[in-house]
C-alpha cells in the first residue's frame, strides 16, 4: 500500500476515485445547476489538478456537497460550490475570523471560518454569490451561513451571513466573534 503524506494535501487513487464517482452521481442528479457543462469535461480538468481534488473532497467531508454550479466564460474554468440544503455540518460552530476568534474571553470555538477557508484552499461566497446559489434552489431553511464580510463591516466589529426563510433570502449581522451551532459557511472553488 502507497503511503500518503497528508501534508501534500493529495489524494491516493482510491480517494480520487471515489470522489470523482461521488460528484459525477451528484451532477448528473442536479442538471438543472449547469445545463451547458458535460461531465467529461469538468472530470478531465479535475484530474489534472490534483491540490483542487483535495479541496473539494475537503468540501465533501466536511458536508458540503459541492457540485458544479457553471463555468466562467473568460477562463473556462468549473464553478464548485457548497450545495448542501443545510448549512455544511462539518464547518458550523465557528467565529468569523481570527480576530474574532482572540476576542472572545470565554467559550471560545473551535476555530474560525476564515482560517478554515485558507486551509481547505476554498473561497467564502460573497452575499451576492450566495443570492445566486438561491436561484438554483432553496438551501438554508433551518440553518444559517457567514459570507464575506465588507472590510468596513469587519473593521467596526461585525460580519454578516445570510439564509433563506419565507422563499426569501435575508442578509443579517452579528458580531464576528459569535457563533451558532445552525451557522457554518459556503465555499467555492473554481477548477
Amino acid at each position: 500500500m502507497k503511503y500518503v503524506d497528508r501534508n501534500k494535501k493529495e489524494l491516493s487513487q482510491r480517494e480520487m476515485n471515489e470522489l470523482l464517482l461521488i460528484l459525477k452521481n451528484r451532477f448528473e442528479i442536479n442538471m438543472n445547476r449547469h445545463q451547458s457543462v458535460v461531465w467529461i469535461d469538468v472530470e478531465a480538468k479535475l484530474k489534472k489538478n490534483p491540490s483542487k481534488l483535495w479541496s473539494l473532497n475537503e468540501m465533501e467531508k466536511s458536508g458540503g456537497e459541492p457540485d458544479v454550479i457553471g463555468q466562467l466564460s473568460k477562463t473556462g474554468e468549473y464553478i464548485f460550490v457548497d450545495c448542501s440544503i443545510e448549512s455544511p455540518k462539518g464547518r458550523r460552530s465557528l467565529c468569523y475570523d481570527r480576530e474574532a476568534l482572540e476576542a472572545r474571553k470565554e467559550h471560545k470555538p473551535t476555530g474560525s471560518v476564515m482560517e478554515m477557508v485558507k486551509e481547505i484552499g476554498i473561497e467564502i461566497l460573497t452575499e451576492e454569490e450566495y443570492r445566486d446559489l438561491q436561484k438554483l434552489g432553496k438551501f438554508d431553511l433551518k440553518t444559517s451561513s457567514w459570507v464575506k464580510t465588507p472590510t468596513e463591516i469587519r473593521k467596526l466589529g461585525g460580519a454578516i451571513f445570510c439564509d433563506r426563510r419565507y422563499d426569501a433570502v435575508f442578509t443579517y449581522h452579528n458580531g464576528a466573534e459569535s457563533y451558532y451551532a445552525a451557522r457554518g459557511f459556503r465555499g467555492m472553488l473554481k477548477v
